[in-house]
């Protein structure tokens, strides 16, 4: 299914032209009735003479409601531009084509209304003038109808025009990621919240759970109808009424986005490419504050140029968009900005989450250039230099690809070795990818801190591998994987809670030598109350303790491995014999202090060899 979108000057008879096409009076409002002018956007449809089901979105042609003609072009496959007989090219003509051009709607067909009211020498004047002005944007060589919705003529050419050019047009694809650009939130007596938009990138099914956006609400679909027909499945391409249960309509404003759960982020920083049309007043600088209006979203956004200071009409150029609120949105979205005034330009999104970039740097530049044109193999590699590693799934939701249409390319990609896993096996949407020039860079800095490591604590075995995970700054399951294909690749060792390189051999010097022979036979002078004042520095002691020469039972005790192992012993001894020991009877047994005594029965209790019970201990 296809949406149609009208496009013209205020006064033209657009939804005249609708109403007599579908028998739907588009204007809603008692306002827009007694008025006579559509204020807000309006929705029919109809079957075309092939049976084709399209929506139709009728926007209002004066210049005070332009934002409501923009959150409704966003989503269409066909431009219907109407331009009046009697009055033939006026200033929102030029304006609502300058944004289907910008939002590159690339088909389009042109009604030339009101054909009763001039002769045919003025419609041919007029059709010329239309020709002229679309020369040079999406819309150039678009079909021309003269009709007349007061006496019919030309209607069924029109439609016949319509069933043609969308037969050549491809249908929306199936990312399987929906999207609903909200336009309308309201209630319906008996049903509850219902909200409405044109869906995009994925379809919706009855019962589904959902995600609103911006709202950061969390809904379930009740009901579905396209056409005002319940459906159980809404495709992607069609206008959608999506009632929903968990949610108040006063909760969900017009801009939201409705999505399944657990992808589609907000953002209020991207990266665009971006055109000023060729009749702005003045050029863009640096810095400027304009009204950016994405899908049905409007908020005011900062405008950094990256590449040049200004920009002159006509120009193109890399920008990034600060914006006041968040909006949820994805790489390739199309965008159109405006002054207070008037429309200034568009262009797409390349980066939907961007960091702050230095302007004028050519590696942002460059980087920018592939993400947006480059070949699909290099908008991979890119994406997971700068946002990487990441799973299949997250890789294809970054560059705005469906799985399916990169699995095959990463596979490849893997085999040249210009991409690796983290994890053998198939490639799932689980599978955390990374760029090979990004795996190296790990490497590198992991060496480089161990290094530094190292060289800090000669004497110690290795860092904590906490504090090596954490210095690579990935989330805890993924650092987790990096370090195992870390040692897997032999780039370092795990020694219990430490890692280190694999060339790192503990060496004292001579002098901590004699200092640690000094401290064990200090120990040895006193087997089973030995001296507690001066242990020697922690890592000397940690080392003794590597090599088995003394044990640490508390903070203050320490005695020498031998003289520890006997006590071990013939305490285990006794409990075999006895059933039971207490911390008297162990002071008693070595003729030491309690303190001594009670410091190794805890000891023994934390190494799970003995277990308290009261003020005995048995073996457990």
């Amino acid at each position: 299914m296809f949406v149609i979108g009208t496009a013209g000057h205020v006064d033209h008879g657009k939804s005249a032209l609708v109403k007599v096409l579908t028998g739907i009076d588009p204007d809603r409002l008692r306002e827009e009735k007694e008025r006579g002018m559509t204020i807000d956007l309006g929705f029919a449809w109809l079957a075309l003479p092939s049976g084709r089901q399209v929506s139709i979105v009728d926007v209002p042609g004066h210049e005070r409601f332009i934002r409501n003609m923009l959150a409704g072009v966003g989503g269409i496959d066909l431009a219907l531009l109407v331009v009046a007989a009697d009055e033939a090219i006026m200033p929102q003509t030029r304006e609502h084509l300058a944004i289907l051009d910008l939002l590159e709607v690339k088909r389009g067909i042109v009604a030339i209304t009101k054909s009763d009211l001039v002769d045919q020498d003025w419609l041919d004047l007029v059709s010329a003038e239309v020709e002229d002005i679309l020369k040079g944007t999406t819309l150039e060589g678009s079909p021309i109808y003269s009709v007349s919705a007061y006496t019919s003529h030309g209607l069924q050419e029109l439609l016949v025009g319509i069933d043609e050019t969308l037969e050549a047009s491809e249908p929306r694809k199936d990312m399987g990621r929906p999207r609903l650009a909200i336009d309308r939130s309201f209630v319906m007596s008996g049903f509850g919240t219902v909200v409405t938009g044109t869906l995009i990138d994925g379809a919706l099914t009855l019962g589904q759970e959902v995600d609103l956006t911006l709202a950061q609400k969390r809904a379930r679909i009740r009901g579905l109808q396209t056409h005002r027909t319940s459906v159980e499945i809404a495709q992607p391409g069609t206008r959608t009424a999506v009632n929903l249960s968990g949610v108040s309509h006063n909760e969900v404003q017009r801009g939201d986005v409705l999505t399944i759960p657990g992808w589609l982020r907000p953002t209020i920083a991207m990266d665009v490419h971006l055109r000023l049309i060729k009749d702005v007043p003045r050029p863009l600088k640096h810095n400027t504050t304009v009204s950016l209006h994405i899908g049905t979203s409007e908020t005011l956004a900062k405008v950094r140029l990256l590449d040049q200071n200004q920009l002159l009409p006509g120009e193109e150029g890399w920008a990034q968009l600060r914006l006041e609120r968040p909006i949820a949105l994805v790489k390739g979205d199309l965008f159109v900005i405006r002054s207070s005034e008037s429309t200034l330009g568009g262009g797409s999104v390349v980066e939907p989450h961007a960091k702050r970039h230095r302007r004028l740097h050519a590696p942002t530049l460059s980087r920018l250039a592939v993400l947006q044109e480059g070949p699909t193999e290099e908008v991979l590699l890119q994406a997971l230099q700068s946002s990487g590693p990441l799973n299949l799934e997250s890789l294809a939701r970054q560059v705005n690809i469906s799985t399916g249409d990169i699995r095959a390319r990463l596979q490849t990609m893997m085999e040249e070795g210009t991409v690796l896993t983290l994890t053998n096996g198939a490639l799932t949407s689980s599978t955390i990818l990374l760029s090979s020039s990004a795996w190296t860079s790990i490497i590198e800095k992991v060496r480089s801190v161990l290094e530094a490591y190292h060289r800090q604590f000669p004497l110690r075995l290795g860092a904590p591998r906490e504090e090596i995970r954490g210095r690579l700054g990935l989330n805890t399951q993924v650092s987790a994987m990096a370090v195992q294909r870390l040692v897997n690749e032999g780039v370092l060792v795990i020694d219990g809670p430490s890692v280190h390189l694999p060339d790192h051999r503990i060496a004292p010097s001579p002098e901590q030598r004699r200092l640690m022979d000094d401290y064990v036979r200090l120990l040895e002078s006193n087997l089973y109350s030995p001296p507690t004042a001066e242990p020697p520095e922690s890592d000397l002691l940690n080392l003794l303790e590597k090599e088995n020469k003394v044990v640490k039972v508390s903070e203050t005790v320490v005695f020498s491995a031998p003289a520890y192992q006997e006590m071990v012993d013939r305490i285990t001894e006794h409990l075999k014999s006895n059933g039971k020991i207490t911390v008297a009877e162990v002071r008693d047994l070595f003729n030491t202090s309690r303190k001594y005594a009670l410091a190794l029965m805890e000891h023994l209790d934390q190494q799970r060899i003995t277990r308290r019970v009261g003020d005995d201990r048995v073996l457990r």
